[in-house]
């Protein structure tokens, strides 16, 4: 097997939970083969790199290997090389507002008084 079409292989190598979905996602625009928008029919190869908004995120991967049809999640994971960038760092952000549990006198909670959210949000037009 020298090629494959793209959405039989993205459905094989589990990026999508029905061949369906993955030839949506190519019918869509949400699939570039190379840096071009492919449609479904398009053959991929291996060395190719596929971007793709998978349900997941989009992903960036290197075609390893290639599979016209469905098998186990180990041997998936050996058709592709994940190239896709860390996501952003999620939590706290330096600056933010926190307010200690009872720094307020009488208070349950670390909820802002009124004054509190608008020397915190000066743009709220309050």
């Amino acid at each position: 097997m020298e090629k494959v079409r793209v959405d039989k292989w993205l459905w094989a190598a589990r990026m999508f939970k029905t061949r369906s979905m993955a030839s949506d996602a190519c019918t869509g625009g949400h699939v570039a083969i190379n840096g071009e928008t492919s449609k479904s029919s398009k053959n991929v190869v291996v060395g190719d790199t596929i971007e793709v908004l998978t349900p997941g995120g989009p992903r960036v991967l290197e075609v390893a290997g290639l599979a016209d049809k469905r098998g186990p999640a180990k041997v998936a994971v050996t058709l592709y090389v994940d190239h896709t960038p860390p996501p952003p760092p999620t939590g706290r952000v330096p600056g933010d507002p926190t307010f200690d549990r009872g720094s307020r006198k009488g208070r349950k909670g670390p909820r802002p008084t009124k004054r509190d959210r608008r020397r915190f949000n000066p743009n709220k037009g309050w």
